[in-house]
């Protein structure tokens, strides 16, 4: 799934190409990318609308449209990009914006996971996981004393589960926290609770660092995400996600995989410490009764 440098890469692209644009048509392929209204009531609110900017919370991009904002979750494996109209569909394109200039948005969803919800502008109130989302970690407020503070009320779960509270720290996937957790010398079956004020000063300022490379490098393309107008190069950069096996780049201990939560979980034993035996039982108190 497209994480924060993701979507933000995807943002900035959406900036250079859609701007200003007038919609002239939209066409839907599959209805139920389409939340809470049909296709047809969808494609009329939009068709003679112009985009005025594209922004992003978390995961969502928002691309204002006044009256309205369109509010879009790629999910798993959605992507956009620019076609010229008339073009071919191809097998997995579902929607299409139509400009006044010859030019068209597809939106192409292999997995079919993928959502719009078109809302009065700047009212997320409707949209369950837009509207509960927690900071983020590249605003400038974001730190040590603020995590600590979001992660309370998961303090009995492991910290890689916490991190990927939507609710709790908004933007954050497999990938970017397995690198903080890394970078911040954290196991990721540390109870929250565990963790010290000196921990989260570290976890806060990784977190911050490797998502600001990850935006720099465009996103992580490490299966098929890719931006309207590239393709990311942070998978050159990653540490430990996704390398079982191989050595280390502090101490050259084989990186070790493991499943927490169902989501396979990648760190070095030696540069992040093992759980204490106090921790080891909190975690199994955690999956008996999960918090």
């Amino acid at each position: 799934m497209p994480e924060l440098p993701e979507i933000e890469t995807i943002r900035r692209s959406l900036v250079h190409l859609i701007t200003g644009k007038k919609i002239q048509q939209v066409t839907v392929r599959l209805a139920r990318i389409i939340q809470k209204i049909p296709p047809e009531v969808f494609t009329h609110r939009l068709q003679g609308l112009s985009i005025e900017s594209i922004g992003r919370r978390g995961k969502y991009l928002l691309i204002h449209i006044p009256p309205y904002t369109l509010v879009s979750h790629l999910r798993m494996e959605g992507k956009y990009r620019m076609v010229k109209t008339g073009e071919p569909w191809k097998k997995h394109d579902h929607v299409e914006f139509r400009f006044t200039d010859g030019t068209a948005l597809r939106y192409n969803d292999v997995r079919q996971f993928g959502t719009m919800d078109l809302v009065p502008q700047g009212d997320y109130s409707t949209i369950k996981g837009l509207a509960t989302l927690g900071p983020e970690p590249i605003d400038e407020q974001f730190n040590g004393a603020l995590l600590q503070e979001r992660l309370e009320r998961s303090r009995n779960t492991t910290i890689k589960s916490a991190l990927l509270r939507q609710d709790r720290v908004a933007g954050l996937g497999n990938i970017y926290v397995d690198e903080s957790l890394f970078r911040s010398g954290i196991h990721p079956e540390r109870p929250v609770h565990t963790l010290q004020q000196e921990e989260y000063d570290r976890l806060a300022s990784a977190c911050k660092e490797v998502l600001l490379e990850g935006i720099a490098a465009g996103g992580a393309s490490v299966r098929t995400y890719s931006s309207p107008e590239s393709r990311g190069s942070f998978q050159l950069q990653i540490q430990v996600y996704g390398k079982k096996g191989e050595p280390c780049p502090r101490c050259h201990h084989p990186i070790e995989r493991i499943v927490i939560g169902g989501r396979g979980t990648h760190f070095c034993p030696i540069c992040q410490p093992a759980c204490t035996e106090r921790d080891q039982l909190s975690v199994k108190r955690t999956k008996r009764s999960p918090s």
